[in-house]
């Protein structure tokens, strides 16, 4: 009962976060969220207005809504909703106190070195840590259990040349070799992804090779051979679906890993391009930053709260599949 309890809370706390993430443009942004100006209604989180729509006298690139100017100009015809935290993870807060700035009403987590809000790069950061651990676990699942899938059905000198293909690949030095080639090729979030997925498919491997051993020997998968079913057909209707179920377990463990594989290269400064908001740029800041606790503070309980719920779901996955 305690463990169907702390599960629910950590799918809780989880899809909390991954909302946060996915809707922080309408939480965190310096633009606004509705603008209503002289009887038209505009969407500048999504339309990019120039200066000159309010006034002649400002510039005709793209509007600055932090500019005293901008908003005097929009307030004598009009009106702006803001989202709740008025700042994008770039936005340089002026009207603050010397940064890096404590915490305060204005800046709820305060603000980095940089005098940019914590709480919106935090929110950015999280997003950018979720969407790459979420494509990296997909594309990386996919090709894992392609290659699971190969070995365990067909056996014999498939599963033999795969297994000593996959202990070579698997025995280089992922990380040195990641680090060499983002020294020679500018780290994006494309190129970072690619990268990490080629070292990163073998993880299920061995997984689904094993449940393909087991299941291909079964009555009914033999049945279905000997009745001419293509193969792709019996892998796919026939072994597969059962095979996923162990392999579904596993999943919340690849994202965790995935995300902090993602922070160790940002913090060792082979990851995202710099200036990125990602939870490795926020714990760089926080060391170079003592005397302002509260940075790392805030990417601590971030960063401890998505892996703490990442692993409490996928041990409640595993344990229900057992």
């Amino acid at each position: 009962m305690r463990r169907s309890l702390t599960s629910k809370i950590a799918a809780a706390i989880l899809v909390t976060l991954c909302l946060l993430g996915a809707c922080g443009p309408l939480i965190a942004n310096d633009r606004p969220v509705l603008l209503g100006y002289r009887g038209h209604l505009y969407v500048p989180i999504v339309q990019n207005l120039p200066g000159t729509l309010f006034s002649p006298d400002l510039l005709p690139t793209l509007a600055d809504y932090q500019n005293p100017e901008t908003r005097a100009a929009i307030d004598a015809d009009g009106w702006m909703i803001f989202p709740p935290i008025p700042y994008s993870a770039e936005t340089i807060v002026y009207d603050a106190p010397p940064a890096p700035a404590p915490p305060s009403r204005q800046n709820w987590l305060g603000t980095d070195s940089a005098s940019r809000d914590i709480l919106a790069r935090l929110i950015y950061g999280l997003r950018t840590s979720l969407l790459f651990g979420a494509c990296l676990t997909i594309a990386a699942s996919a090709i894992g259990i392609l290659a699971g899938a190969i070995q365990g059905y067909y056996g014999g000198l498939t599963d033999l040349l795969f297994q000593r293909f996959i202990e070579i690949w698997s025995g280089l030095p992922q990380l040195f070799i990641i680090i060499m080639l983002s020294s020679l090729i500018l780290p994006g979030f494309g190129v970072l992804l690619v990268l990490l997925i080629l070292f990163s498919w073998t993880t299920l491997t061995n997984r689904v090779r094993a449940e393909f051993l087991r299941a291909r020997n079964f009555d009914y998968v033999r049945a279905a051979k000997t009745l001419g079913v293509p193969d792709w057909r019996i892998i796919q209707r026939h072994i597969l679906p059962n095979a996923l179920i162990a392999v579904l377990t596993f999943l919340p463990f690849i994202m965790a890993e995935s995300i902090t594989l993602l922070a160790s290269l940002d913090y060792l400064g082979f990851g995202l391009p710099p200036g990125t908001a990602s939870l490795g740029e926020l714990i760089i800041e926080a060391q170079n930053n003592p005397q302002a606790p509260w940075i790392g503070i805030a990417v601590f309980l971030t960063m401890s709260t998505l892996l703490f719920s990442l692993v409490i779901l996928g041990d409640a996955l595993r344990g229900r599949a057992k």
